[in-house]
């Protein structure tokens, strides 16, 4: 599975600090999602993230 986090992530131009601001997710969470090493990512955390770069779950991490 490749995981887009960081390219939409950059396209917005947001840092993962800001990213985790906007979506209560610990940016050490959206860091280890991004290099592919976190061990567990629920549902609720791929929306949180998804909707707060205005795209769908699966143009991140199902693509």
């Amino acid at each position: 599975m490749v995981i887009k986090l960081q390219e939409y992530r950059e396209k917005k131009g947001l840092s993962v600090d800001e990213l985790a601001e906007r979506t209560g997710v610990r940016a050490d969470v959206i860091s280890e999602i991004e290099r592919g090493t976190a061990e567990v990512t629920t549902g609720r955390i791929m929306r949180r993230i998804a909707e707060a770069l205005g795209v769908r779950v699966s143009d991140i991490f199902f693509n």
